[in-house]
């Protein structure tokens, strides 16, 4: 347990950044919204006249960018991002820090197994992603139904797409501790993590391109919990959440077992 608060302790002002920015991108993404209304203007045809690659990249698919919900649903993507390059770098720092910052052989001579050690950080990396996700959901459920002038409470829509974010999350933070463990350098763990997270980002985005390769949606998370498709009613999609469920089990699987094993550098 004192592994855990330890992490905590450690990670608190990163999280704090982190909750910061999430509430500015919510808040500056929203009031942009609010001047478009205000002034009369477009979003919907200023989107169609922008090239179809600028749009996949912008998330603005098939969304209605001239209501709240359509708006918050691009505004999400980049929240998305955001939270899940936060996962895939604290996964990564969390099991690599020790061997990184020489205190390896510190926590090495407690009277702890290397499970024990494991299990305290990838608990504390989710309390981290937890603490950040209700940031996250509350301040988008208070500043979205603002701007919605109470025409229509988008509560329920808005939880959805943060639980699909809260896997995602969880998804890349998994893998960053998996590749850690495999990695014998640690310098080079978050690098990968984030790497592989714009590669299947980018993915998303080819995907979006080119309808021939719709069959490799299965190979990007960012395809599990598209705006687009839950917020016309199709929720979260079981094929996706039990696909997001074993790659994040089999990536828990892979950070015991070759953390055990790994000969770490003291």
């Amino acid at each position: 347990m004192n592994m855990f608060f330890h992490e905590l302790k450690a990670h608190r002002k990163s999280l704090m950044i982190w909750c910061i920015g999430v509430i500015l991108m919510v808040v500056g993404g929203m009031s942009k919204y609010g001047g478009m209304e205000a002034s009369g203007q477009s979003m919907n045809e200023l989107m169609a006249s922008m090239p179809k690659v600028l749009q996949s990249i912008m998330g603005t698919g098939s969304l209605d960018l001239s209501t709240v919900g359509g708006y918050f649903g691009v505004l999400f993507l980049y929240l998305m991002i955001m939270t899940s390059i936060h996962g895939a770098m604290l996964g990564a720092n969390i099991v690599s820090k020790e061997e990184r910052d020489k205190t390896a052989e510190f926590l090495l001579v407690k009277p702890v197994s290397r499970k024990e050690i494991i299990t305290a950080k990838l608990l504390a990396s989710l309390t981290n992603i937890l603490i950040l996700n209700i940031t996250t959901l509350t301040a988008s459920i208070l500043i979205v139904n603002y701007y919605s002038e109470g025409d229509r409470n988008l509560t329920s829509e808005i939880v959805i797409l943060l639980i699909g974010m809260f896997i995602l999350q969880i998804l890349f933070m998994v893998i960053g501790t998996a590749i850690a463990s495999l990695n014998k350098n640690s310098k080079a763990a978050t690098s990968l993590s984030t790497g592989l997270l714009l590669f299947t980002f980018l993915l998303s985005i080819i995907i979006d391109l080119n309808e021939k390769l719709e069959g490799l949606r299965f190979l990007t998370p960012f395809k599990y919990f598209e705006a687009k498709n839950i917020l016309v009613g199709e929720g979260l999609e079981m094929v996706y959440l039990l696909l997001s469920l074993m790659m994040i089990l089999a990536s828990i699987w892979v950070t015991y077992f070759f953390y055990e094993k790994r000969d770490l550098r003291i």
